[in-house]
């Protein structure tokens, strides 16, 4: 795709997806898009595949990895779908790729951009395929998956396998994003094991892990005076997982929602507030502050987790910035997962 046919497809991703990064002041409309309902149930496989009468969705992989020596790694594979207008033709929607590695030596990102209909960016179902040019997610179904993508300075190609079932967040898989009511449809697979390869810059390092897909479509946008957000996800001992948003107002306040999953998958939704997330150390990233370290606690499930960023420079320098990087989790439950900090 040429320059000039790139740039309206840049401008509508830029002012519509943002809002999916949590820049509600951007992507307002909602009108002639289809509206999250709570009393929709998630039907598989139909829901791993896309939503296209809503305005915006994302198929989200983080992974928690180390290589022979115990060396961390993360990875992220994201594609992100955009409706340009109401109506659902596959020309009308606009894809995004993101991926990055994070390393001992650095982090590494790139992006794809794409425009529906002309077979360079898409998702099925059944049998389970998502791709944006040659990055893909494909396998028999979204339980079991390879994931590849590749820049001009790495590679990854790794295999995942569940061993739990897809969970619904918020209320049965509808979750609320504000006190005033914005909502999405949102489900996760957390209890993804990971094997694979990363060719770096230095060579190739063969590791193993455990890796979390969020999978999310909705089309309000956030409340105005929201900023942005601060997502967790940790993977805990015993196979239980926890997760966390605190997405922020221009007051300081903020709607904080958490799930904690045991390990058999069932979720328990923790209600609006009593999950705390709490920053207690900023770093200098791409010349703004950033909190890479936060006390997490929830008092009747006896959680004091501190999340402490294992690399703090892990910023996604794409078209829309963020940072996305893995974590250390201990307190009075060890573990690992990935934080994602956007708006600031």
């Amino acid at each position: 795709m040429n320059a000039k046919a790139l740039l309206p497809l840049l401008l509508c991703i830029t002012h519509s997806l943002a809002m999916a990064q949590g820049f509600a002041e951007l992507g307002q409309t909602s009108e002639g898009y289809a509206l999250p309902d709570p009393a929709t149930r998630f039907t598989f496989p139909d829901d791993h595949g896309p939503h296209p009468e809503f305005r915006i969705e994302w198929w989200y992989v983080t992974a928690n990895l180390k290589d022979a020596d115990g060396t961390d790694y993360g990875i992220q594979w994201t594609l992100f779908r955009n409706a340009l207008s109401p109506g659902g033709k596959p020309e009308d929607q606009a894809w995004m790729g993101h991926a990055a590695v994070s390393a001992p030596t650095g982090h590494l990102v790139a992006e794809r951009l794409a425009r529906g209909g002309i077979g360079q960016a898409g998702v099925t179902a059944s049998p389970f395929e998502a791709f944006i040019d040659e990055w893909r997610m494909a396998g028999p179904d979204l339980a079991t998956v390879s994931i590849a993508a590749q820049s001009h300075e790495f590679r990854y190609d790794l295999d995942l396998s569940s061993n739990g079932p897809f969970v619904p967040q918020g209320e049965d898989g509808y979750s609320v994003k504000s006190f005033v009511g914005q909502a999405s449809h949102y489900y996760s697979q957390p209890f993804y094991s990971v094997t694979g390869t990363l060719t770096l810059p230095g060579g190739e390092v063969h590791v193993t892990g455990q890796a979390w897909l969020d999978r999310e479509w909705y089309s309000q946008a956030l409340v105005q005076d929201q900023t942005g957000w601060d997502w967790i996800s940790l993977h805990l001992p015993n196979g239980e997982k926890l997760m966390g948003y605190r997405l922020r107002d221009r007051t300081g306040g903020a709607y904080v929602f958490g799930t904690w999953i045991a390990a058999d998958g069932s979720p328990e939704p923790l209600r609006v507030g009593s999950l705390e997330m709490t920053p207690i150390e900023w770093a200098e990233v791409a010349g703004r502050q950033l909190p890479v370290a936060w006390d997490i606690a929830h008092e009747a499930r006896g959680i004091a987790i501190r999340a402490e960023a294992i690399y703090p420079q892990s910023w996604m320098g794409t078209l829309i910035p963020y940072w996305e990087g893995p974590v250390r989790a201990s307190g009075s439950h060890s573990g690992e997962g990935y934080l994602e900090l956007t708006g600031y």
